[in-house]
């Protein structure tokens, strides 16, 4: 395995720190992934406490002769800057993607035509819009993302922490009402309106809108490009039960997506200790990594999807 230091969006307002991760063996050109993160701030390996998805998977991948791109977010290399703007998930996490995709193709080492995206939570929420804005992958891997919108999952979210005790349970009551409130009519609301709302720090309401506007699953819907879903079957972040069916259903027609569902890993893809979004802090809080059963999988989808110089 290489790893090299480069930099995504170099001579931009906002360059990025980014490691390419390259497979022994160079003989070929390779196939590769850009990997692209969950809400909020975020360093390219994805850092949440003692775990490091990104990192185990460019890791892993490399060792079946996979590179990939992993950078650290804008609003975490930039958090100053971001935090004066009102930005919505183009600024936040569509454009670097692309730059990011453009770097990677541009490197003879690396095949062109088989440029992945590796998605996780938000960033595979995201991947088919990044897709078409500009992207232009080979496939895409969405891991632990959602077909709905990212305010039913702020709401269902707030839910879902009714075994707290009697006072959090009643300030997160008034947390719920709040946002909820906020929320309705949203799209009804002209633009406008909605980026003079605010959400919660420099968010508008307007960032749930500009998103909201089209889901992954309607983009899904739209494209006969690979696709592969999966998630950990204990997840609390984002739920088995709702939306890895969820898309198992709004995308029953479609013969180009893979399912894949994980029966003991949580929403980083490593084994879960809880089964509880209150022991979100606790469970990922103990070092664990990605196993090679996920990767291998991963590692699969693009081989088997990978366009060869004789197609």
């Amino acid at each position: 395995m290489i790893s090299e230091k480069t930099t995504v969006g170099k001579n931009t307002e906002y360059p990025l720190n980014g490691i390419l991760t390259l497979p022994d063996d160079l003989s070929t050109r390779v196939p590769a992934v850009v990997m692209v993160h969950g809400s909020g701030p975020s360093d390219m390996d994805e850092r949440v406490m003692k775990l490091t998805p990104f990192k185990d998977l460019a890791e892993g991948l490399a060792g079946y002769g996979i590179a990939s791109l992993r950078y650290d977010k804008r609003t975490f290399a930039h958090a100053r800057k971001m935090m004066k703007l009102e930005p919505t998930v183009k600024e936040e996490t569509i454009d670097d993607a692309i730059l990011a995709t453009a770097l990677l193709k541009e490197d003879p080492r690396i095949d062109p035509d088989n440029v992945f995206l590796l998605g996780h939570s938000m960033g595979a929420m995201l991947a088919p819009r990044i897709d078409v804005e500009g992207g232009n992958y080979k496939g895409l891997i969405m891991a632990a993302g959602t077909p709905y919108r990212l305010e039913e999952i702020v709401l269902r979210q707030l839910q879902q922490t009714q075994k707290a005790n009697a006072f959090l349970k009643w300030i997160i009551g008034i947390e719920y009402r709040i946002y909820a409130k906020k929320f309705e009519n949203l799209y009804a609301m002209s633009d406008e309106e909605a980026r003079k709302k605010k959400f919660a720090g420099n968010l508008s309401l307007y960032y749930f809108k500009e998103m909201g506007r089209k889901t992954a699953a309607d983009y899904l819907l739209q494209s006969d490009k690979p696709v592969f879903i999966l998630q950990g079957e204990k997840d609390f972040q984002v739920l088995a039960d709702v939306d890895f069916k969820g898309f198992q259903e709004i995308l029953k027609e479609k013969a180009n997506v893979r399912y894949r569902l994980y029966p003991e890993l949580n929403h980083l893809l490593v084994p879960a200790i809880y089964d509880d979004i209150l022991k979100a802090s606790k469970d990922y809080s103990v070092e664990r990594h990605i196993g090679d059963e996920v990767i291998r999988d991963i590692a699969d989808f693009i081989k088997e999807n990978q366009k060869h110089d004789t197609e």
